[in-house]
């Protein structure tokens, strides 16, 4: 079943897989990478993206899964197949040292395709990229010396399909935060003027030593700024304690805009269990797989429940943005439904919640977006906007 961790805690290298290399023979690693379109046709939540409502696996991805004979091009591989989904939340649990970063938990550039444009909607705070000045509104035009539009063509191509649409916004956003073990030659273009930037990948310059909070009381009340920390239990106890600290009646605004990397629903119900004094339905979750399997539709809500001795009356004004990710998508859909606020400009649009999967013989794991995830008035959790810009 599902596994709710962040992101960049899922991933370990190949090296540290369970299963004994020794215990398995070439075939066992070719098998698995077999399994995979199989295993995506019956599991993934948004088949209909694709034609056919079928993975779109490539004659060339079917031909390398031939050729898999070690954990090391198991990982690849498994890599590769899910990219053609195009999907930001489809990832593998294990990666190599030069693997893609995994966006947006390790990106600092939102960008999208418009037009004949490789557009930077938004830059992350405190990243290299807003550092360096790269602002929203830039052009991306180059990624390693090779302008954009030929990279992205370039990278479709080498895994044997063509692009399109909302697939190369994917595809540049990838290319952006490069892979893990090397810098990033960036060019932008910013008006007129164009430039060239190396940075440093996020995997070297995130810290791992920030508070799992950030609580500062200023002249719009007391501010909780969530520091990509919702798939940690002790993040509930800092919570709690932030709250402490809140005068009765004080406007409260809790900051999701660095929240990419995701999290559990037992963080995110016990943080909205706050502002709640009876059960309150925040999410809707359906399972296409086993619609598929039975003819029958399954659907619930979930609920938040009122935490005994924690309650904040009022409701608090909730800060989105693109690294506004996963269960903290999840955080905004719920509280828009308890009536907060909730203010800011489109996430990170990811899809669904994360099931893991172990391949039968390696052991590897694939994680795919299974549940489909919607606002309790049933607009899907992917495509959910604010109805607010940011006041502030």
């Amino acid at each position: 079943m599902g596994v709710f961790l962040p992101l960049h805690v899922a991933l370990v290298p190949a090296a540290l897989l369970l299963v004994a290399a020794d215990d398995l023979k070439p075939a066992d690693y070719a098998a698995d990478a077999r399994s995979i379109e199989a295993l995506v046709n019956k599991n993934y939540a948004y088949l209909e993206r694709f034609p056919g409502e079928r993975m779109p696996l490539t004659a060339k991805l079917r031909a390398e899964a031939e050729k898999v004979t070690t954990a090391r091009e198991l990982t690849r591989y498994s890599e590769r197949a899910l990219s053609l989904l195009a999907d930001h939340h489809a990832i593998t649990g294990s990666s190599l040292k030069d693997s893609w970063a995994v966006v947006p938990s390790y990106s600092d550039l939102w960008v999208e395709r418009r037009g004949a444009d490789f557009v930077i909607e938004q830059v992350r705070q405190g990243s290299p990229a807003e550092k360096a000045g790269i602002q929203a509104g830039d052009r991306l035009s180059g990624v390693g010396g090779v302008p954009i539009g030929q990279a992205v063509a370039d990278f479709w191509a080498d895994l044997g399909t063509t692009g399109g649409g909302d697939r190369d916004g994917y595809a540049a956003r990838v290319l952006a935060a490069s892979r893990r073990d090397r810098e990033r030659q960036l060019t932008i273009r910013h008006g007129a003027s164009e430039r060239s930037f190396t940075l440093p990948n996020l995997y070297a310059a995130r810290s791992g030593d920030r508070p799992a909070l950030s609580v500062v009381r200023g002249p719009h009340g007391l501010t909780i700024r969530f520091n990509d920390s919702l798939g940690g239990n002790s993040t509930i106890a800092a919570f709690d304690q932030a709250m402490a600290s809140a005068k009765p009646g004080e406007r409260l605004v809790l900051d999701l805009r660095d929240t990419a990397s995701g999290g559990n629903t037992t963080v995110a119900r016990a943080i909205m269990g706050w502002f709640v004094t009876k059960p309150s339905s925040y999410q809707v979750h359906r399972l296409p797989t086993e619609e598929r399997e039975t003819g029958i539709p399954r659907q619930w809500l979930e609920q938040v429940l009122p935490r005994a001795g924690k309650h904040h009356a009022g409701r608090p004004t909730v800060l989105v943005g693109r690294w506004t990710g996963s269960m903290g998508e999840g955080l905004a859909i719920g509280f828009d439904a308890l009536g907060a606020r909730v203010e800011g400009t489109a996430m990170s649009g990811l899809l669904g919640a994360v099931y893991d999967y172990k391949l039968e013989r390696s052991g590897q794991t694939v994680k795919l977006p299974t549940e489909r995830l919607y606002s309790v008035s049933g607009v899907p959790r992917e495509r959910f906007v604010p109805r607010y810009k940011i006041s502030r």
